[in-house]
């Protein structure tokens, strides 16, 4: 069956998504329904940005995310000098750019970072998993915002937003690839334990402008016992290795029946049409035009080459894979890079948990073996693969990398088998490069033990704003809420100009 996933199963107007499909003889498409759209399309402020250098250099971004947030001592702030139960077991390594020592469990990422930019003093006041505030304008987080995606004080995710402005301003062929596409799998779907988590979603946008998400299809090749708690599983690992066979389709494609030809969808298109048009009250409405946004959506991508092509890996010399690592971070990451060629504008890789609810890079429990076997090697690959290939193929000038999380881990190991870092928005790191990103820079300063920034504090606004800036999009921006309320695109963030080229 095909489905958008994410949207919502209830228009405002009543009508739920079972009442829809049975009432429009849908049912070969299953398609979910948008939110209530109240959006006036969104008018950039005229300069307003323009000053500030690399307005507009970046053609397209790749976000790769790293949800559960890493280390900042085990990653690219390292302490060796702090005592043990701060430093830890691994010691650091010297990389590529002069004073920016990094893990030893990073030799691949330690070749890369004369191309990038390190900020160490990213810092808030939320240590909770807030994918919604690292990823959004949204001024605050809790935790029953962390829980709920659906709940009414979230602000759009910024590859959403991206995704609205260049539908509403620019006149630009959006039919064949998604401009808002997320790899490797729904967020938060694939772990047991706990509700769903909020994060990359169009919120007020409505459902139209949540990412285009693919399925993975694969097998993974070695497992990885996991700690909740109380709780273990073992669990066959795709993160750690996945089979060269190993896929990625479109969720919105992926288990069309093998006997339904386009032409046979299009028979059965014009049937839905027709139906359309004896609905003329749904299709005057703003859910109807959202629904409609979202079947066209569908029916395009079913039969978009550009995406298929896009999406096999197997088009690539194993060798080009290889550096990449063989990993399900790795091959998403290496698909991000053929799907920004292909034409997308925001590509977002999302290291999630599986198996596992508090899994990931999470690592309250088993803090140094995680690290060893199951999360460092394939971040390592993955990241220098992706900054290698984009540079030799002339597009890391045009396109801007991010290598972002929630938050950070604490300075102080916790007793644990393993060892164990909890929670820490007060100072972690984040990666930038690529177009109008300076070269072999570091920002921000942190204390002796890499627990509070001293010097040049950052916030994960800043991030989005410098993101905003560097795809061309003014931040006097504004978008309205279901309220018509006018809203920033980003509440008190400003662009850092310390990163810029």
């Amino acid at each position: 069956m095909l489905r958008i996933l994410g949207s919502p199963k209830r228009l405002c107007s009543g009508w739920t998504r079972r009442e829809m499909l049975c009432a429009g003889g849908l049912s070969l498409l299953g398609i979910s329904l948008p939110d209530y759209l109240r959006l006036s399309a969104a008018q950039p402020a005229r300069g307003a940005g323009k000053g500030i250098p690399g307005f507009g250099r970046a053609k397209a971004c790749i976000l790769l995310y790293l949800y559960g947030a890493p280390s900042q001592l085990e990653t690219f702030d390292m302490k060796p000098d702090a005592p043990v139960e701060i430093r830890g077991e691994l010691k650091p390594i010297r990389s590529r750019l002069p004073g920016l020592d990094v893990c030893e469990l990073l030799p691949h990422a330690a070749r890369v970072m004369d191309r990038v930019t390190v900020v160490r003093s990213l810092t808030h006041p939320y240590p909770l998993h807030g994918v919604a505030y690292a990823l959004t304008g949204v001024p605050q987080i809790d935790v029953p915002m962390e829980l709920n995606p659906r709940d009414p004080r979230h602000w759009p995710f910024i590859g959403s937003v991206v995704d609205y402005l260049q539908r509403n301003t620019r006149r630009t062929d959006l039919k064949s690839v998604p401009q808002n596409i997320a790899l490797p799998f729904p967020f938060s779907t694939r772990r047991i334990g706990e509700v769903a988590r909020a994060g990359p979603y169009a919120a007020f946008l409505g459902g139209a402008y949540n990412p285009v998400w693919t399925e993975f299809r694969g097998q993974a090749t070695k497992h990885m016992l996991k700690t909740l708690q109380e709780q273990k599983l073992n669990v066959a690992e795709p993160y750690i290795g996945i089979t060269p066979e190993s896929r990625f389709e479109l969720a919105t494609a992926t288990e069309l029946p093998a006997d339904i030809t386009l032409d046979r969808l299009d028979t059965r298109r014009s049937l839905v049409e027709q139906f359309d048009r004896a609905r003329r009250d749904l299709r005057s409405s703003d859910a109807g035009r959202g629904f409609d946004r979202y079947r066209e959506m569908a029916y395009n991508l079913i039969g978009s080459e550009k995406v298929r092509t896009a999406l096999d890996l197997s088009r690539e010399h194993p060798r080009l894979r290889e550096s990449y690592g063989m990993t399900l971070f790795g091959q998403a990451a290496l698909a991000a890079r053929r799907l920004i060629e292909a034409g997308s504008r925001f590509v977002s890789v999302f290291w999630d948990e599986y198996g596992l609810a508090g899994s990931a890079w999470d690592t309250h429990w088993d803090h140094f073996p995680r690290l060893k076997q199951e999360l460092m090697p394939g971040f390592d690959r993955a990241l220098a693969g992706l900054i290698d290939d984009l540079d030799m193929r002339g597009m890391l000038d045009e396109t801007l990398v991010l290598c972002l999380s929630e938050h950070g881990r604490t300075p102080k190991l916790s007793n644990t088998k393993g060892g164990g870092r909890d929670h820490w928005s007060r100072a972690y790191c984040g990666l930038l490069a690529g177009a109008g990103v300076a070269r072999g820079k570091v920002v921000g300063k942190t204390d002796k033990i890499a627990g509070d920034v001293i010097e040049r504090p950052v916030s994960p606004k800043d991030i989005l704003a410098t993101v905003y800036h560097l795809l061309g999009i003014d931040l006097e921006t504004t978008l309205r809420d279901r309220t018509g309320r006018p809203l920033p695109l980003v509440a008190g963030g400003t662009v850092i100009t310390d990163v810029l080229a």
